[in-house]
């Protein structure tokens, strides 16, 4: 058989770059303002056309790999994303980036689960597939960690495609590499996937993630966002009520039923609802409050996503120790301690009280993502491991997606009340955000501005303190559900025991 831990080095060459590649675009962003002309509607596109594709697809890919093998679909979707990479560098106007960016999230939509489900195919002992996905979690920490690092340097040299570019190489080595030594694996007994399922879920998850983000920027209230809201649970509900009555459904609801899946499910969407929030707030502190470059920023957030990684690989050691219950809840606590010294951080704090916590909560989030991801697949059956292993990176877009809206609007309205602007200074732009307020102080008087600078500042530290506050309660609470969801949890679940754990 072609060595196993080859196998994880290509899943885990893929998903570094799909990680990486989630980050590299916020730098660029402002760059196409200037060179594409794009508006700010376009931005947004822009952005979330990859998101809205990949969030949508992810089920119905897992499926599909299930079904014509999960090899097949990797080598399929890395030519892909390489061949949109190319779109999306040379792309000439905004609305021809916007699809690109849409194809790239299709090609990763394939990618993703392909990943996980071979490595739950590949490594049968239990200890041994605990560790692969410990390190291939690991790389996805790394991926989100040096994005920022890597394209801050690009784009200090190149022009704004180049974040994209180099997409094309390492693609080019997994398709190589992925030929000669994955093997493939299908699932013998699948029957042909029911398109309506696929129809409900896409458009299911597609319209709640986009009137999420919407009802973020612009408030629920704002036409075609209860619109969006309410065909999104309504394709959802049926989405699930079709799948309880199907032979061959995408997802089968029975794993609901088995505790280690639905607890392992559950916390993750509700740690990185709290963490992905957390992060993007980080990053406007580093920018707009401190004044950072981006890479300065990126650099900055380094060490976290070293701190994944390396926490990623120390879980399945713990699991002896403390049991995957115990293992979840303390990586949580790690993680919910970090965001309460975030609480504490000013205009004047050190660069170490920063890297500590980073570091501290990193080591939690390896821990935490490792055994629940490991869970998930350990308590699916190995022929429906793609259906799996897409479930778990589906709740991580909705929650991510979620933590962005809502924690982002407990931010926002806390730094609009907390602000106190000067007397006759325009308030309405100033007032959405620090980014508007440092826009507005360049149009006033050198003193006026240094005084809108200093009250939006302030406004925004006390926002981000009870913000992240709030994050703090959130991963406490979450850290105790795992204690006692993944309670009985075997510390290893051999293969003949993945349906006895309910």
């Amino acid at each position: 058989m072609k060595s196993k831990w080859s196998c994880l080095a290509v899943a885990c060459l893929a998903t570094l770059l799909l990680s990486l590649d989630m980050t590299v675009l916020h730098l660029a962003l402002p760059r196409l303002v200037g060179d594409l002309g794009a508006n700010a509607t376009q931005l947004l596109w822009i952005g979330d056309s990859y998101g809205f594709a990949l969030a949508g697809l992810l089920i119905t890919m897992g499926n599909l790999g299930d079904r014509i093998g999960r090899k097949r679909l990797l080598l399929i979707g890395a030519a892909a994303f390489g061949a949109a990479s190319v779109l999306t560098a040379y792309a000439p106007n905004p609305e021809l980036l916007i699809a690109a960016r849409a194809l790239l999230g299709v090609a990763a939509a394939t990618i993703m689960p392909s990943t996980l489900s071979i490595i739950r195919n590949v490594f049968t002992d239990p200890g041994e597939r605990t560790a692969a996905v410990g390190i291939w979690s690991g790389m996805s920490a790394v991926g989100f960690a040096v994005g920022p690092v890597v394209g801050g340097l690009l784009l200090d040299h190149f022009w704004w495609g180049s974040v994209f570019l180099i997409n094309v190489p390492i693609m080019a080595l997994v398709l190589v590499a992925g030929r000669l030594v994955l093997p493939e694996s299908r699932n013998p007994d699948a029957g042909r996937i029911d398109l309506p399922s696929v129809a409900l879920s896409f458009t299911g998850i597609v319209t709640a993630v986009y009137a999420v983000k919407e009802a973020a920027h612009q408030g629920f209230g704002q036409a075609g966002v209860p619109v969006a809201a309410v065909l999104g649970m309504a394709c959802l509900g049926l989405f699930v009520r079709r799948q309880s009555r199907l032979a061959e459904p995408l997802i089968d609801m029975r794993l609901f039923g088995n505790r280690a899946f639905s607890a392992s499910i559950g916390t993750n969407t509700l740690a990185i609802f709290a963490m992905t929030a957390m992060s993007l707030i980080l990053s406007w502190y580093f920018q707009l409050v401190l004044g950072w470059t981006a890479l300065q920023a990126g650099l900055a957030t380094l060490p976290g996503g070293l701190g994944g990684a390396v926490g990623g690989i120390l879980a399945a050691r713990l699991i002896g120790l403390l049991g995957r219950n115990g293992v979840v809840a303390l990586g949580l606590a790690m993680t919910a301690g970090s965001f309460l010294s975030y609480s504490m951080i000013g205009l004047d704090t050190g660069l170490l009280a920063v890297i500590a916590p980073q570091l501290i909560g990193g080591f939690g989030v390896g821990f935490t993502f490792t055994v629940n991801n490991d869970n998930v697949l350990a308590t699916a059956p190995r022929a429906r491991a793609g259906a799996a292993a897409a479930v778990s990176e589906t709740a991580f877009e909705l929650g991510g997606a979620l933590g962005i809206a809502i924690l982002g609007t407990v931010l926002n309205s806390s730094y609009s009340a907390g602000l106190r602007l000067p007397a006759g200074v325009p308030g309405e732009a100033a007032r959405e955000s620090i980014a508007g307020a440092l826009h507005t102080a360049e149009s006033l008087p050198p003193a006026l501005a240094g005084q809108v600078i200093e009250a939006a500042r302030g406004a925004f530290i006390e926002a981000m303190h009870l913000t992240a506050l709030s994050t703090s309660a959130i991963l406490a609470v979450v850290a105790a559900l795992a204690l006692v969801g993944l309670r009985g949890v075997p510390k290893v679940i051999p293969e003949e025991q993945l349906t006895a754990v309910h």
